[in-house]
């Protein structure tokens, strides 16, 4: 071990799993301790700890779990899903994964627009919440810890309710202006208009471009602070664009003259557009409420309260009041609070919610029993064995949002090109109005500067990435929503992407997927065979008539 006089010097521990014995921990001491800039390294074998103080100056920290994986051991990390929130369309996906990917310790990242969800591998000993909020903060994003799936899908759902209402409320009055600013500028076929009406069409955008647009501009100015663009760049700036030179060709239409000849306006399109817009929006979150809807209903499964026996009587509680070892009474007809055994009594359960199967199960003393399943036909007593997250219904819920959070290998795919679109179109948009005003004579008799800004605006509006990074992981939250619904739970979106290939699928369901009682289809007979079919049926059901078949 070195020794490094450093005031900076750093300290860290980390957890280590797959020590067997003292000398395991004298391996990784001796093995650490040789790295320059060490300056103390402890092993504890019992804690399964490690304690290295380091000079940051000559190595990261995580370069450390990375000598001790080559050693044979593991640096536990853990998996975590946050909610996300300022995130406006696909390019926002791929920037929020590179920020965190850059912070040590952490190994993998995936961001799910859609579910505004991002799953975190990271080492808890080399950054914290803290680190992973304050990166995205700085970054115009805001990182929620991770809450119960109830808390999280209530807020969530809370939280596009209200977006709903608003943008319903900005669509109504956007799509009324477009529809008197459409049917006014009809008149007008490119020509100039008189003053009145322009007035008049300048009155009805201007609301619409800063009321209705206003979290276009808000996306835009704080992509702007953080040193990036996005769709509402694309869209601000596009519609500023058309909205700005139709109030200067109305109150000072000599300064349009010196680059045209006729002056227009353009308040139609800049309305339009931002009307257009905010459909896409609000069919969008739409799709994202109906989606978490699935996993609400999952856990509207699990009843609120249960009956414990306490001092030798019967208590309702509420389902959070419950722990581990309580004895909890179920009647007929009710369904089981938590996980449990049952101690006393017997019944048959029907458990078709978790297992699909619709005949009941019969329960005796000492048999588990399952949260949310019904109680058919007797009373029994259970004793709680798991409880919140560690129940199977839980788990199910679990597998479910980790479904509708995971990205599908054509998403990925989506999502790299996302990142690069938005740059990639501004600088397209600025060389299509440059061509077109320096040399738009040639190719057209409409005022070339005017024809310049239209062809500036359309390459920006269309090339809007939403498509990119909205289509997969929307169709991933509606099928696998839907799927749970139905009874069905589906791993993820790479299992999705992969059944399309599928051509044969085998069950083993009889009586769950069908209808449980078989019938005769078809009757091959083989060529060497002297019955005919009617005849071979009569001696199979002959056969079968003493048979449970």
């Amino acid at each position: 071990m070195r020794d490094v006089i450093s005031k900076k010097n750093e300290t860290i521990a980390l957890p280590i799993k797959g020590m067997s014995c003292a000398s395991c921990s004298a391996r990784i001491e001796k093995k650490v301790g040789e790295l320059d800039g060490v300056s103390l390294a402890k092993v504890n074998f019992a804690a399964e700890m490690a304690t290295v103080e380091f000079d940051p100056e000559k190595l990261r920290a995580e370069q450390f779990p990375e000598e001790i994986k080559k050693l044979g051991f593991e640096v536990p990390s853990v998996h975590e899903t946050f909610s996300i929130e300022g995130m406006t369309c696909a390019s926002c996906v791929s920037r929020v994964e590179k920020k965190l990917s850059s912070l040590p310790g952490v190994s993998d990242v995936k961001v799910n627009l859609a579910t505004e969800q991002v799953s975190i591998e990271y080492l808890p000993a080399l950054i914290v919440f803290n680190g992973l909020k304050e990166t995205l903060s700085n970054a115009g994003y805001i990182l929620r810890p991770a809450k119960s799936s109830e808390g999280l899908t209530s807020n969530k759902e809370n939280r596009h309710l209200k977006e709903l209402a608003s943008l319903k409320l900005k669509l109504i009055i956007s799509g009324m202006a477009s529809i008197l600013v459409m049917t006014l500028s009809m008149k007008s076929e490119g020509m100039a208009l008189p003053l009145s009406l322009n007035l008049m069409l300048f009155i009805l955008a201007t609301p619409v471009q800063f009321y209705c647009g206003k979290q276009f501009y808000r996306g835009a100015i704080n992509g702007i602070r953080h040193g990036y663009a996005d769709m509402n760049t694309l869209i601000a700036v596009g519609t500023s664009a058309a909205y700005l030179f139709s109030t200067v060709a109305t109150f000072f239409p000599s300064w349009i003259r010196m680059a045209d000849e006729k002056v227009a306006v353009y308040f139609d399109t800049s309305v339009m557009i931002i009307a257009l817009v905010l459909l896409g929006r609000w069919m969008e979150s739409r799709a994202k409420l109906s989606a978490s809807n699935a996993i609400k209903k999952l856990m509207q499964l699990q009843p609120r309260t249960a009956i414990v026996e306490r001092q030798g009587e019967e208590v309702e509680i509420s389902i959070s009041e419950l722990v581990v070892g309580d004895r909890v009474w179920v009647r007929p007809g009710e369904q089981i609070p938590v996980d449990g055994k049952i101690f006393e009594g017997n019944s048959s359960i029907d458990e078709s919610m978790l297992t699909g199967e619709s005949v009941p199960l019969e329960k005796n003393v000492s048999d588990d029993v399952f949260g949310a399943s019904i109680n058919k036909t007797g009373f029994f007593k259970m004793k709680v064995t798991r409880l919140g997250q560690d129940t199977v219904l839980a788990k199910i819920i679990k597998l479910v949002e980790e479904a509708q959070g995971s990205k599908a290998p054509v998403q990925k795919l989506a999502d790299k090109i996302a990142g690069i679109f938005v740059p990639s179109v501004m600088g397209l948009a600025v060389i299509t109005f440059l061509f077109w005003w320096l040399f738009g004579n040639s190719f057209t008799e409409l005022p070339t500067f005017s024809f310049a800004l239209m062809a500036f605006i359309s390459v920006l509006i269309i090339a809007c990435p939403c498509a990119l990074g909205l289509a997969t992981p929307t169709a991933i939250m509606v099928g696998t929503g839907r799927g749970a619904r139905m009874g069905v739970l589906i791993k993820g979106g790479e299992a999705l992407e992969r059944a399309e290939k599928l051509d044969t699928i085998v069950f083993d369901k009889t009586g769950t997927l069908t209808m449980g009682k078989p019938e005769v289809a078809d009757v091959l007979l083989a060529p060497a065979t002297k019955l005919d079919a009617e005849k071979l049926l009569a001696l199979a059901g002959s056969l079968e008539k003493g048979s449970e078949h």
